[in-house]
């Protein structure tokens, strides 16, 4: 087992490491090198005590497409926001496994902290900070400070000889999208039992508490995934797992035989169907052919501006049915004719809670999503970080998930 430091070392205030960070540089806005890192009290929660952090080892740690909006961020000179108070850069890295030294433990870092109730969904009067994203530095380092009560255990079993299995590390790279997704599937339950229950209960003349029930399956009946990235895999997969009889379609562009397309109709029992439309309309009524019907609840997740398009001018969304909007950038826009009288309702909300992390955790350590993740050899990613994210790792032909160990000596192979 590696051997606890000292309480002294843990006190230590300012301390160089290497890592890489963000900065406002149009040429360098991703740089690895000496970066010196702050051991900051912060607070988890409104009414708990500020802490100072716990010094950690990064172990695992996977790249996130809010990494490459970040550094293209940085590249604009419009980054200073995000920057740690005092700082003029932000060490990245939000997904992924730690090692704590001075606890002889692996922990999974819940991102999200400050003076508010919820963090994820902090009200105008609070505030927030997430690690690796927003005013806190993240896991790209050699050691990194973290508020000790956001530390989060790992489950048994997954352990031997103070190592990790390798197929457990690349699962923990996940926890934080796969909780925004547990998050996202709430949500559509609470707001389809709630837009639909008086419809069910002339329906199926049936009381309001059954009819609550009714409409909360029924939202899922049509379900349209716009988009095959990893979110809307995990959303297809957490659907499906709940809702046996919810009719799920990805629409992506991807082949048909690509293993992402083949692994997600493996998870979640869904349809495919591939974008190679020469128009909108005729994409537009492919989907509602495939669905037999116009869709009850259509979640976009492509990132792109056709998504609104299909969904309220191609009329793919149906009659009282959501639009979930997870995309980041697309705008929305819609004929307010059609929108009121069909009676559709738009959400968005990229949030989860401590306790979708945890449920996150537990469901990601039993499932088989190491199988996407590929990893890219440290020496690689730190030797020309910036050729790495544009080459590699968001390059038109890169995996669903890439990560990379930062250190190797608690990784079992």
């Amino acid at each position: 087992m590696t051997p606890s430091v000292s309480f002294a070392e843990r006190r230590v205030i300012n301390m160089i490491v290497k890592g890489t960070y963000f900065q406002n540089d149009p040429d360098k806005p991703l740089v690895y090198g000496d970066v010196e890192i702050t051991n900051v009290k912060r607070q988890r929660l409104r009414g708990e005590e500020c802490k100072e952090g716990v010094l950690c080892e990064p172990v695992m740690v996977g790249f996130c497409g809010t990494d490459n909006e970040l550094m293209r961020m940085g590249s604009e000179g419009l980054l200073s926001a995000k920057f740690p108070e005092g700082k003029n850069r932000l060490v990245n890295g939000h997904e992924g496994i730690v090692w704590v030294p001075s606890e002889n433990r692996f922990a999974i870092v819940l991102i999200r902290g400050g003076d508010s109730y919820d963090p994820t969904r902090y009200t105008e009067d609070e505030t927030y900070f997430e690690y690796g994203c927003d005013q806190a530095d993240g896991l790209f380092a050699d050691k990194q400070y973290f508020n000790p009560d956001m530390l989060l255990p790992i489950p048994d079993g997954f352990v031997e000889d103070g190592k990790l299995k390798l197929e457990f590390a690349k699962k923990m790279v996940f926890p934080d999208p796969f909780a925004c997704m547990l998050f996202q599937l709430e949500r559509m339950e609470d707001l389809g039992s709630a837009h639909n229950f008086r419809v069910a209960m002339k329906k199926y003349k049936c009381d309001e508490v059954k009819a609550r029930d009714i409409a909360r399956e029924e939202i899922f009946d049509r379900t349209v995934i716009f988009g095959l990235g990893t979110t809307g895999m995990f959303i297809g997969d957490l659907i499906k797992r709940k809702y046996k009889n919810a009719n799920i379609i990805f629409v992506a562009r991807s082949s048909e035989e690509s293993q992402k397309v083949r692994f997600a109709l493996e998870q979640t029992g869904g349809e495919y169907l591939r974008n190679t439309f020469d128009s909108e309309d005729e994409l537009a009524k492919a989907i509602i052919d495939k669905l037999e019907g116009r869709a009850t609840v259509f979640i976009g997740v492509s990132g792109s501006q056709v998504e609104h398009r299909i969904a309220f001018d191609k009329k793919v969304l149906g009659c009282n049915g959501i639009y979930n909007s997870f995309s980041l950038g697309p705008k929305i826009t819609f004929d307010t004719m059609p929108f009121g009288f069909e009676n559709h309702l738009i959400m968005g909300s990229i949030n989860f809670r401590q306790d979708h992390m945890e449920q996150a955790i537990k469901m990601l350590a039993e499932s088989s999503y190491d199988k996407i993740v590929e990893l890219i050899d440290k020496e690689e990613f730190i030797s020309d970080p910036i050729g790495a994210y544009k080459n590699k790792i968001y390059s038109k032909n890169a995996p669903l998930k890439t990560a990379v160990i930062w250190n190797e000596k608690y990784i079992e192979r």
